[in-house]
């Protein structure tokens, strides 16, 4: 049997393309609309009470930043959710200056509203899909997303900031603090973990360094000078061919600058060099990571609530097999 190569398309009709079906996807979901989610609000409005529900303590310039919203037209959106009885303010314990941002018992009534409105309209969708397509569409929108993020933040003086930042291998001073404080950060911020999470990977970091290097185990490290803005480790066992990523963690300072993907084509090269599976634990609910996860080949495979943390939360496990 005779295989002809498909001619490779053209870049821009490629772009021609991306550009329609973007333009199809805000009109079915919506956004030409003057109110979004059957919520009454407008879209940049949805959007905002989806990031306070999912970051409660928000401030407001952060979702400026994340809706891509200059700092005017973000204050008055809260203005106006404000005096809806939807957000509350509070001030910040750490900024005088700044205020946090919580939703209401209306406003979370409204978030259900919206998420359930949400969850329909994607499900209805998938249910046009076979499995493999559906996780093949989740993968590259993820792409996609993140080559958009990329292309806006480069444009920025926030991410200016961070273009020196480089990925460097092995152990350096003052990384298991680094690595300890960023991890502690993050996820008092989003499960409410305290002490005991953070000592929990101060010392276990600090145990596997100290046998660096080692074959078949391998830690990077983001560098911008002597500032340590990202980790990821590969912990993996020669006889059984199983590694386990840990410790993968982003500064916010790097947010839509690409350097996470980086670090998992890093780690990815690795392991398919070395193993036979990639196993990683993360919680229910962190989205834009799993959706990382999902574009190197991570699919969930376990999913049970659980305390090892310090703290009850809905653990999931991805496992990854590299294609030979």
């Amino acid at each position: 049997m005779d295989f002809i190569d498909t001619p490779v398309q053209s870049r821009d009709k490629t772009i021609l393309e991306l550009r329609e079906f973007s333009r199809k996807l805000v009109r079915e979901l919506g956004f030409m609309r003057n109110t979004l989610a059957d919520s009454g609000l407008a879209p940049s409005a949805v959007h905002a009470i989806i990031e306070i529900g999912a970051t409660p303590g928000i401030q407001a310039r952060d979702i400026a930043q994340i809706l891509r919203l200059d700092k005017s037209n973000a204050s008055r959106q809260i203005a106006r959710l404000e005096a809806a009885g939807l957000i509350t303010r509070q001030t910040s314990s750490d900024d005088a200056r700044s205020s946090e941002l919580y939703l209401t018992t209306a406003g979370q009534k409204l978030r259900r509203k919206i998420d359930k409105f949400a969850t329909d309209q994607v499900s209805d969708a998938l249910r046009r899909m076979v499995p493999e397509d559906q996780q093949t569409l989740v993968r590259s929108l993820a792409l996609y997303a993140d080559a958009l993020a990329h292309g806006h933040d480069r444009k920025t003086p926030h991410a200016a900031q961070t273009q020196n930042a480089r990925i460097v291998e092995g152990y350096r001073p003052g990384c298991i603090g680094d690595v300890a404080s960023l991890h502690a950060r993050f996820y008092a911020h989003h499960a409410g973990f305290g002490v005991y999470f953070e000592r929990k990977v101060a010392t276990e970091l600090a145990a596997f360094a100290e046998g660096l290097p080692t074959p078949g185990k391998a830690l990077w490290l983001v560098m911008e000078g002597e500032r340590m803005l990202g980790s990821l480790a590969i912990d993996g066992d020669a006889a059984t061919r199983v590694a386990h990523l840990r410790w993968f963690i982003i500064d916010d300072a790097l947010r839509g600058s690409g350097m996470g993907r980086q670090l998992m084509a890093r780690a990815m090269d690795f392991v398919d060099a070395h193993y036979d599976e990639t196993y990683l634990w993360t919680f229910k609910s962190l989205d834009a990571a799993r959706h990382l996860y999902e574009s190197f080949g991570f699919t969930l495979t376990d999913e049970a609530e659980g305390t090892q943390w310090g703290t009850s939360v809905n653990e999931q496990r991805f496992t990854r097999r590299p294609v030979r």
